[in-house]
C-alpha cells in the first residue's frame, strides 16, 4: 500500500512510519519535516499536498495541537487552536483526501482520552476529542467503495510522561509500541467507524 503519514516527526508518527514502513510504501508529511510540507489548518495547503502526492491507499494523521489552560482563563482564540488544528485540520485531510483515496482505502485519525477521562486545564482537549469521535462515526456511514475511517485514542505515552505527567495525574503511561498497534489495526484491518482506545478504558 501507499500510505500517507501526516505528522511524521512526532513520537507516534515516527513509530507508525517505522512499523508500517516494513510492509508498505510510506510518504511522510508535516509542517517542518518529511518528504512534503503541509499545514493542516490551511485547506489550501492540504489540497496542495494531495495534488503532489496523488492517489494513496491509506492516510494516517498523528498531528494537531490544542491549548491547555484553566476554564476561567480560556479565551476564544485559545479554544480556536484546538478547533482549527487538531479538529478541523484532520477533517480537512479527510474532506480533501476523499478525491485521492483509492477504493478499499482508509483514513486513520488521532484523538485522546480527555473527553471521557477529563483532566484539569483540558476543556479544549475534551471538546476536540469528543468532536473527532462524532466525526469519524458520522463519516464512516457515508464512505463508499469499501473505504474506511477510524480513530486511535491513546492515553499519555510513557515517553511523554516527563513533559505531560502533571496534566495526567494518576494516569499510567502507555508504551508507544502498544499505541502503534491501533494504527496497524486501522490501516491493515477491515473495521470502520471504530475508536481504538489504547492504554485506557471508558470503564473507569
Amino acid at each position: 500500500m501507499k500510505i500517507l503519514q501526516v505528522g511524521s516527526s512526532g513520537v507516534i508518527g515516527r513509530a507508525v512510519t517505522a512499523e508500517l514502513g516494513q510492509r508498505h510504501q510510506i510518504v511522510t508529511a508535516s509542517r517542518s519535516t518529511g518528504e512534503f510540507r503541509v499545514d493542516i489548518e490551511d485547506p489550501r495547503s492540504v489540497e496542495n499536498l494531495f495534488q503532489q502526492v496523488g492517489e494513496f491507499d491509506a492516510l494516517v494523521c498523528a498531528a494537531g495541537a490544542v491549548h491547555f489552560a484553566p476554564l476561567a482563563e480560556f479565551s476564544v482564540g485559545q479554544y480556536a487552536v484546538g478547533l482549527q488544528s487538531k479538529l478541523m485540520g484532520q477533517v480537512n485531510l479527510v474532506r480533501s483526501g476523499l478525491k485521492y483515496l483509492r477504493d478499499g482505502g482508509s483514513f486513520t485519525l488521532t484523538s485522546g482520552p480527555t473527553n471521557d477521562d477529563p483532566i484539569p486545564l483540558g476543556t479544549s482537549s475534551a471538546m476536540v476529542n469528543g468532536a473527532l469521535e462524532g466525526f469519524v462515526r458520522g463519516a464512516a456511514i457515508e464512505l463508499r467503495r469499501d473505504r474506511r475511517i477510524n480513530l486511535v485514542s491513546p492515553t499519555m505515552l510513557e515517553e511523554s510522561a516527563s513533559l505531560f505527567g502533571s496534566y495526567f495525574m494518576g494516569t499510567k503511561g502507555v508504551a508507544t509500541s502498544d499505541v502503534v498497534q491501533g494504527y496497524v489495526k486501522s490501516v491493515e484491518g477491515a473495521q470502520t467507524g471504530c475508536v481504538y482506545r489504547i492504554g485506557w478504558s471508558r470503564d473507569r
